[in-house]
């Protein structure tokens, strides 16, 4: 008995001080402690970010004729009358519609709260978008309003736009370097998590039923809260604390709880050195990075990939999984079930994509995805084509098709994000996501309203536009995109510096010099 607080404590004292002087047990630990407040981080930021925009894009799918029944009662109710169908297809549309709408508005919105607010504010207070969406969505068929239905649509909308912009901000200035690749990738982790999770939920066995469709857009509600719960409790982004509030004791704070404490005093002199190239200046404008000659590569770089990410057909794929898998032979009950299966696959791309990417760059993953996205797409395309005469070609489709998904997780869907926050500085960062968050919404809109166009018109053969996006984007990432992998942001902005010094020269040189002309005259 007289051992036994011997055994429950650490050891011996010479035990506890071998261990305590250890360093590297100590450097263990910390990295345990790093990893672990790092994760939270990442998860709190997730929740309620990248999560809520493709989980609330999902949803709306499984109760599309509940809500029109509904839309058409409250008519008749208010009115005496049936609403026409035209006119409640309408409705519907401007119910899907207002969501990138409302996406825009957020993206505009997203730069001057990251300036004003910081990164974890204003991830914070978006959440009261989801508050107010959640509590009109819960409440519009006992009211009898699909107004509210409307409107909470538009301020979902609003809350992914600057959910969007803002995760992949705060986690890209968070991350230590040697890490800031797969931590960046995590935002479309969370995306394709939003995807599966929507499409779960929105199954008959859970929230399918017609009487459960206000629960189902409203349950949009419980990432929210989450985040709330535990954001908090995390740190700020450190380079925010330091280059934009000049606070050196949160920023210290800040790595120590997210990097641990070896080596601090080397991060935060390299934090140091971008505050030295940032002094003086102000957080810029959008506008102003579009005018600035010095940026033009990087502002290229993040329309033309942004672009590309929106115009490669990969939501166009989706929107035809059903009825592929219905022509391979797939039951009507059962197609709900493989459509889940098309969003796993892109979950578990992104998760190997994560793995990848400081391994092998950035540069290797766009060019890959999109390449192999390319063939699939051809392969795709010809077997829509054939299916009619050859038996097994709705098979091959069906397997192009998660092909093709899991081409685009590896790649575009996770790496195009990083963009804006490599590319850019601290004080051009916000206003690039601001364009990239905009363009970003305006494609959504355009190819949600122009693709029923383009299946009509092709038929076939609607995804041979899309195939020229996906060359142009391999090819632009070979020849023009510089490779950021394991570089600080200060070592970045440097190679960018030099690479437009050497477009400005050869832009302005004449002719090849060749030295002096040699004259041969005749001997006096």
């Amino acid at each position: 008995m007289a051992d036994r607080p011997e055994r429950a404590g650490a050891g011996p004292p010479q035990a506890r001080s071998a261990r305590s002087t250890n360093p590297l047990l100590r450097s263990g630990e910390r990295k345990q402690m790093q990893g672990r407040v790092l994760l939270l981080t990442i998860c709190a930021a997730g929740i309620g970010g990248t999560f809520q925009f493709r989980y609330n894009l999902s949803i709306i799918n499984a109760p599309t004729l509940h809500i029109q029944e509904f839309i058409n009662e409250t008519w008749r109710v208010h009115t005496g009358q049936p609403l026409p169908r035209h006119l409640v297809l309408l409705v519907w549309s401007l119910i899907v519609s207002l969501y990138p709408l409302g996406g825009l508005f957020g993206a505009l919105l997203a730069g001057p709260l990251a300036v004003m607010l910081g990164r974890k504010k204003s991830l914070l207070v978006n959440n009261i978008f989801v508050v107010a969406a959640a509590t009109l969505f819960g409440f519009s068929r006992r009211a009898g309003s699909f107004e509210m239905v409307i409107l909470g649509r538009l301020l979902i909308g609003v809350s992914a736009g600057v959910s969007m912009s803002v995760q992949p901000m705060y986690l890209g200035e968070s991350a230590p370097k040697e890490l800031r690749g797969a931590v960046a990738m995590t935002p479309a982790i969370f995306t394709t998590l939003g995807i599966v999770m929507g499409q779960v939920v929105g199954l008959r066995e859970v929230l399918g039923d017609p009487w459960a469709w206000p629960l189902l857009l409203a349950s949009c509600l419980v990432p929210g809260v989450l985040q709330l719960a535990s954001l908090p409790l995390l740190p700020e982004s450190p380079r925010y604390l330091l280059i934009d509030c000049g606070d050196t004791e949160a920023c210290l704070a800040a790595l120590q709880r997210l990097w641990g404490t070896a080596d601090v005093a080397q991060e935060l002199s390299e934090l140091d050195e971008e505050r030295a190239a940032c002094r003086g200046q102000r957080a810029r404008r959008p506008w102003e990075l579009l005018q600035d000659r010095g940026l033009r590569r990087q502002v290229t770089s993040l329309a033309v990939l942004g672009g590309a990410l929106e115009l490669c057909g990969n939501d166009s794929v989706y929107a035809v999984a059903s009825s592929v898998f219905r022509g391979a032979g797939v039951p009507d009950a059962e197609v709900q079930y493989a459509v889940v299966g098309t969003g796993s696959c892109e979950l578990l791309a992104a998760c190997v994509s994560c793995v990848l990417i400081e391994r092998v760059g950035r540069r290797v993953l766009l060019i890959a995805g999109y390449s192999l996205m390319t063939c699939w797409g051809s392969i795709f395309t010809v077997a829509l084509c054939l299916q009619s005469s050859v038996p097994w070609m709705p098979y091959l489709a069906m397997s192009c098709i998660f092909a093709f998904i899991l081409s685009f997780g590896i790649g575009p869907a996770g790496v195009t994000g990083i963009l804006a926050t490599e590319l850019f500085d601290q004080k051009s960062r916000p206003a690039a996501y601001m364009v990239c968050g905009v363009l970003m919404w305006i494609l959504l809109f355009l190819v949600g309203l122009g693709f029923p166009f383009i299946m009509e018109g092709l038929s076939h053969f609607f995804y041979v536009p899309f195939l020229g996006v996906c060359v142009c984007g391999a090819i632009y990432t070979a020849f023009f995109l510089p490779e950021t992998k394991g570089k600080s942001f200060l070592e970045i902005s440097e190679e960018l510096d030099r690479l437009k010094e050497a477009d400005f020269l050869k832009q302005n040189q004449g002719p090849d010099w060749l030295g002096p002309e040699v004259i041969l005259s005749t001997e006096l």
